[in-house]
């Protein structure tokens, strides 16, 4: 089987590649054990063009390894200097589905739309990140947009656009109301999600590093959402 036949490439030109990454692939190595996406795209791109040497890739953004959906890479030094600034500077519009499990009344249980605000702190031993006060020392503040897409017995659909890309923000932004993403166990789900959690980047909007248009990119969630949520999916508020 060749590389490409387990990419799902979304867009693909001389500047940038987009794909939709699956559940539980990290989007690039940092102790080199796992394999990674950035890894299967280098070797997609060494064979499809049959390059020599080594193939250059730049990581502009990543998604947590649970994560799936749309993700982009630069394929010259030009354009991830300038899709990383883009995303440094909230220039890039992402759109993410969550289905959520509301073991507490929230703000999407009396309202289909509204906002969520807080100040998150990095907790490196239990690589977890908190809600705290907003005078902590080092705390960012996080800032999303959701919508209610859909509710069925007990889970809702949540659309989210974050206006800020703190890690994990969307995850614990959501659990510290008592709405944890289904199978986000380190964010107090109890429930199996396969090798993944119910996130996923939905699409991304960026200006293309050379010409400047407006690029959209969007994942089809992954198959375990058409058959575990296939009554939520089906319905719309």
């Amino acid at each position: 089987m060749s590389f490409a036949d387990s990419l799902d490439i979304l867009h693909e030109d001389n500047h940038c590649l987009a794909l939709n990454k699956p559940a539980g692939w990290p989007t690039t190595h940092f102790d080199g054990k796992d394999e990674t996406v950035d890894r299967l795209v280098k070797a997609y791109l060494k064979e499809k063009y049959d390059k020599p040497g080594n193939v250059f890739l730049g990581v502009v953004h990543r998604l947590d390894k649970p994560v799936s959906g749309s993700l982009v890479f630069a394929r010259t030094s030009k354009a991830a200097a300038r899709l990383s600034e883009q995303f440094r500077e909230g220039g890039v519009e992402k759109v993410y589905w969550a289905v959520i499990e509301a073991q507490a009344p929230g703000p999407w249980s009396t309202a289909d739309d509204g906002s969520l605000e807080d100040w998150l702190q990095k907790d490196d031993d239990n690589a977890r990140v908190e809600t705290v006060a907003p005078e902590t020392p080092g705390a960012q503040f996080a800032r999303l947009l959701f919508q209610v897409r859909g509710r069925h017995n007990g889970l809702i659909w949540l659309e989210l656009r974050p206006h800020t890309g703190r890690k994990h923000q969307l995850r614990v932004q959501l659990a510290s109301r008592g709405a944890s993403i289904y199978g986000d166990h380190k964010y107090g789900s109890k429930l199996p999600f396969g090798n993944g959690i119910a996130l996923h980047a939905r699409s991304l909007t960026f200006l293309h590093p050379t010409s400047k248009n407006p690029v959209t990119v969007k994942s089809e969630v992954p198959k375990i959402w058409r058959g575990r949520f296939a009554h939520l999916l089906n319905t719309h508020t």
